[in-house]
C-alpha cells in the first residue's frame, strides 16, 4: 500500500473503496493515514473517546491506559478476579437450570468489565446489576447505531438518558471514592497496593497529562463497558453455536471439550475468525492512499474493510477457510483469530484478556493465559450447557450484525 502525495488538491465527491483481502485489510489496519470512521453514527456515546482517536491525541491517551493493560494484571484478572465473578454470577442460573446465554453473558462480562473500567456497585444487589446491564446494553446499542435497525434519533434520546442516569446512579459515585482515595494517597494514608487498579483510576490520577472534560471522562468510561461486555458476550454465544455446531457432525472431539482446554481456546479462536465482532471497519484517509488493488481514496473518501470476508481469505486459511475447523493449521505470523481485534495502533486492548495469547511452542497448560471467553465457554460446558429443545435461539433483529437475539439454554449439571 503506497502513500500519495499530501499537496493541495480538489478533493471529489466522496467514493467508497472496498478492501476485502486479508493482506489489503491488515495493510490498511496499520496504516496511519486513514482514521477510525465506523462510529461517527454513534458519536453520542463514541465522541472522542480511545477508539475513535487518531494520531498523537491516540498515542498520548492509549499510552496512559495501557498502563492497566501489563500482561501480569491480564493474569490476574484472568486467574484470580474472573473466577470470582463468574461463580458469583452463574450461581443463580445453575440454581434455576438454564440461562439465556446473551443475557449471562453481558451479566458475567458486564461485571468484570466494571470492576476493569472502575464502577463501583456497592449494593451487589439483583436490582444495581439490572440497572447498570440495562445502561450497558444501551451505550451498545449507541455505539454500533450505524448498524442499528431502528430510528437512529430514537436510539440517540435513550443513550443520551441512559448517560445521564449512568453519571447520577454510577459514574459520579465511583469518581468521588477514587478522587478521595487519591487524596488519602498523597497524605501517605493509603500506599499504591491500596488503589484501585482500574481505568477510572489512572485517568483521574493522570490529569495534569491527560485533561478529560467530564462528559469525556464518562463517555470513556461507558466506552470501556460496553466494548467488553457488548463484543464478549456475543462471542461467547457464537462460540458455543459453533460448537455445538461442530461436535454433532464430529462427535470424536466431544471428549476434548473436557479434558483439553487448549482445544477449547482454539475452538474459540476459529469462532473468533469466522465472527468478528464488527463484520467491516471503516476508515477515512487524512491523505490520498493507494491501494494494492489500483484504486485511491482521497480526504472525505470511505474506505471499507471487509473483515468477514479477509478472515476468510483462502490465500491465507486455505481452501476451507470459510469453514470452522478447530485443527486448522494457522500460517506462521498469522492470528488464529484473523483480525478480528484488529491490529496496529487501534489492536483491541483487551484482546489478551478476551482471546488468551495464541498457542506456540512449549505451553504450560496451567499457566497459559487462555482468555475469559474460553473459560467462559469451558465453564459452560462443566455445567452441560445444551440447547433448550423447547425454546430455540433467536437471531437479534434490531442489528444489521449477526448477533442472537436470545440463546437460551438448559444445564445438566454435569460438573
Amino acid at each position: 500500500m503506497g502513500l500519495l502525495s499530501c499537496g493541495d488538491r480538489v478533493i471529489p465527491t466522496m467514493k467508497t473503496v472496498h478492501i476485502d483481502s486479508y493482506v489489503e485489510a491488515r495493510a490498511a489496519l496499520l496504516n496511519r493515514n486513514l482514521k477510525q470512521a465506523l462510529y461517527d453514527e454513534g458519536a453520542v456515546v463514541m465522541e472522542d473517546v480511545l477508539l475513535c482517536l487518531h494520531g498523537p491525541a491516540h498515542r498520548d491517551r492509549r499510552a496512559v491506559e495501557h498502563r492497566i493493560f501489563r500482561r501480569d494484571f491480564m493474569r490476574y484478572y484472568e486467574q484470580e478476579l474472573f473466577p470470582q465473578v463468574l461463580e458469583a454470577t452463574l450461581a443463580p442460573f445453575l440454581a434455576a437450570g438454564g440461562a439465556d446465554l446473551v443475557q449471562f453473558g453481558y451479566q458475567v462480562t458486564m461485571n468484570l468489565t466494571a470492576d476493569f473500567a472502575g464502577i463501583d456497585r456497592p449494593e451487589q444487589s439483583a436490582e444495581e446489576t439490572a440497572t447498570l446491564l440495562a445502561l450497558v446494553r444501551k451505550f451498545s446499542e449507541g455505539a454500533t447505531l450505524v448498524h442499528s435497525t431502528r430510528d437512529k434519533e430514537v436510539v440517540r434520546a435513550e443513550v443520551r438518558e441512559a448517560l445521564a442516569t449512568f453519571d447520577r446512579v454510577f459514574f459520579q459515585p465511583s469518581v468521588d471514592r477514587r478522587r478521595q482515595a487519591l487524596v488519602q494517597l498523597a497524605a501517605g494514608e493509603l500506599t499504591e497496593e491500596d488503589m484501585p487498579r482500574d481505568v477510572l483510576t489512572v485517568l483521574l490520577s493522570n490529569t495534569d497529562a491527560l485533561p478529560l472534560s467530564p462528559d469525556l471522562m464518562r463517555r470513556e468510561i461507558a466506552f470501556y463497558l460496553q466494548a467488553g461486555s457488548h463484543s464478549t458476550a456475543n462471542a461467547t454465544v457464537h462460540a458455543l453455536n459453533d460448537i455445538y455446531t461442530w461436535v454433532s457432525v464430529h462427535p470424536e472431539d466431544e471428549a476434548s471439550l473436557h479434558e483439553n482446554p487448549l482445544f477449547i481456546q482454539r475452538l474459540v479462536h476459529e469462532s473468533l475468525r469466522l465472527r468478528p465482532a464488527s463484520p467491516v471497519a471503516w476508515r477515512q484517509p487524512i491523505c490520498p492512499v493507494a491501494f494494492e488493488n489500483g484504486e485511491v481514496a482521497d480526504e472525505g473518501d470511505r474506505v471499507v474493510l471487509d473483515l468477514f470476508n479477509a478472515n476468510r481469505d483462502p490465500e491465507i486459511y486455505g481452501k476451507t477457510a470459510a469453514d470452522f475447523d478447530p485443527h486448522r493449521t494457522i500460517p506462521e505470523g498469522r492470528e488464529p483469530f484473523g483480525l478480528t481485534f484488529g491490529v496496529g495502533v487501534h489492536t483491541c486492548l483487551g484482546r489478551d484478556l478476551d482471546g488468551g495469547m495464541a498457542q506456540k511452542g512449549d505451553i504450560d497448560t496451567e499457566t497459559h493465559q487462555y482468555g475469559i471467553i474460553a473459560l467462559l465457554v469451558s465453564t459452560l460446558l462443566g455445567h452441560g450447557a445444551r440447547l433448550d429443545p423447547n425454546n430455540p435461539p433467536v437471531e437479534d433483529d434490531d442489528t444489521e450484525r449477526r448477533n442472537w437475539g436470545t440463546y437460551p439454554v438448559l444445564f445438566s449439571g454435569n460438573n
